[in-house]
């Protein structure tokens, strides 16, 4: 520990401080929350409009402006200041000088701190340094902060502590603001993209009587008026293809989802998915849309469809491979079809590799098990990965000329699942036998399997067209384009657990 650690003032005496300074502020007839200043301009608006202009050039303007910012930061000399005030938009220097706002003013506005937020009028000028600079004539308080800001980005350098108070993670981290910036931009773009391909938005049921759409354990809860238990959505996508029943032929739902499961760098129990439904399209024309997608995504937020990512340089252009499940196995996973064909030679690689094999547990759900420890880890470039085994797509419409496989893909990136598409299963006989396969599991103890949906059923029955859809996730693809490891870091409240515990 340094002398100036040892030195520093605890975090009582900051706030004991902070409160004098603003009973000072008080007595002085001072509000500490007003809300009668009215800005001028946003602080970004100024910089552009102004930020290359001469020094004469503003002196001959003499441009009286108002703009609002919390202070990051301030150098005092006596009868001047300067300090940065900061807005959602930008940073501006700010110089308030004695002689300018009046001794009694100037003495109110020292009692100011790093963090309360203000509001300053006056004429844009440069420095002999050149920085433009607001020349205040006033600075009003506009609200108080009692707490103290961390002077550098150390002092939120625990990554619990960023993400528990993710406000002053924002104020203090501009890597923070950049990365939610861009995770709008994302959403906004593939909203634009859909929209223009025809592809209608709507918004379906996030409280459900029937968890259906995924394989996972739902959160449970309770509706007191109608005295029945319900279930966050594990996913959308049973509704949308009743409205693909509907006669709606193209729809999209940017959607959160809620699944039981655990928490890591990759899962959180509240996540976002983007998913649609395209009639008269077939899981290939999903992979051609999904490609053209992430390469104009990628153009567009960055600015080139070259991607780095952990230490990767991956390529949304031209680094797409297409492969079957089973090819995949065998050629990148190493694993021989004598071996993934047999289920007992494939549960015993299973078992070596560490995985739990339950009971009467099938054949492609082995396979599945193989894939994900010795596939998916080397699927760096972008790898459509199709022709599932049935068991394991219990929503996929089978291969015409191979009944055992699905025409279905995922997405894979940089050794993470970024997509999972399928032409989708619309004969009713065929969906019932595959929810009552998913019910005999649920029975033997599987609480991920799948429940039976009569009225699902049901709608099929009235004819679904034939059609492709496909769920992408919208955390893990902002992990792609922003380079972070943790979902965390694209989520703005991630769910932790309660402090101390």
């Amino acid at each position: 520990m340094t002398q100036d650690q040892i030195n520093a003032p605890t975090e009582k005496q900051l706030l004991r401080h902070r409160k004098e300074k603003a009973q000072f502020l008080l007595d002085a007839g001072i509000s500490l929350y007003p809300n009668d200043f009215r800005r001028s301009a946003e602080i970004g608006d100024v910089l552009t409009a102004h930020g290359d202009k001469s020094e004469e050039a503003l002196a001959q303007e003499a441009l009286a402006l108002a703009v609002c910012g919390r202070i990051m930061a301030h150098r005092s000399f006596g009868k001047a200041t300067f300090f940065h005030i900061q807005d959602a938009t930008g940073r501006v220097q700010v110089y308030a000088q004695r002689d300018d706002l009046g001794a009694d003013n100037y003495s109110i506005f020292k009692k100011f701190e790093i963090g309360d937020i203000v509001g300053v009028a006056g004429t844009l000028f440069r420095t002999k340094t050149g920085e433009l600079t607001v020349k205040s004539s006033e600075v009003r308080l506009l609200s108080k902060s009692m707490r103290p800001l961390p002077e550098k980005y150390h002092g939120l350098k625990d990554v619990e502590t960023r993400y528990r108070q993710r406000y002053v993670d924002l104020l203090v981290n501009d890597r923070a603001r950049e990365i939610f910036r861009k995770r709008t931009a994302i959403v906004q773009f593939i909203r634009k993209f859909l929209n223009e391909r025809h592809f209608l938005e709507v918004e379906t049921p996030m409280m459900q009587p029937i968890a259906g759409g995924a394989t996972a354990k739902p959160f449970r809860t309770h509706h007191n008026a109608l005295d029945m238990d319900l279930f966050l959505r594990i996913a959308p996508e049973l509704y949308l293809k009743r409205l693909l029943v509907g006669g709606f032929d193209r729809v999209y739902e940017i959607n959160r989802n809620f699944r039981n499961e655990g928490i890591d760098t990759r899962h959180n129990p509240e996540f976002t998915m983007i998913e649609f439904y395209w009639a008269y399209a077939t899981f290939v024309d999903l992979m051609d849309l999904t490609q053209e997608l992430f390469r104009d995504l990628a153009q567009a937020v960055n600015g080139t469809h070259l991607v780095e990512y952990q230490g990767e340089v991956i390529d949304l252009q031209d680094g797409w491979v297409r492969m079957p499940f089973h090819a995949a196995l065998e050629k990148i996973g190493g694993v021989s079809p004598e071996v993934y064909r047999d289920y007992g030679k494939c549960k015993d690689l299973a078992m070596k590799l560490g995985e739990t094999v339950q009971k009467n547990e099938k054949l492609g759900k082995l396979q599945a098990k193989l894939f994900d420890n010795l596939v998916e880890p080397k699927l760096i470039q972008p790898h459509f990965i199709y022709h599932y085994p049935t068991d394991i797509s219990p929503l996929s419409r089978k291969n015409d000329q191979n009944p055992e496989i699905t025409d279905r893909f995922e997405l894979f990136i940089c050794g993470q699942e970024m997509a999972n598409a399928f032409s989708e299963l619309n004969d009713p006989y065929d969906q019932k036998a595959r929810f009552e396969d998913q019910v005999r599991k649920r029975e033997a103890g599987d609480d991920e399997a799948q429940m039976m949906d009569y009225d699902y059923i049901n709608a099929l029955e009235y004819g679904m067209p034939p059609a492709g859809g496909m769920g992408i996730g919208i955390d893990r693809l902002v992990m792609l384009f922003v380079n972070t490891a943790s979902i965390k870091d694209t989520i703005l409240f991630p769910l932790l657990r309660p402090e101390g515990k």
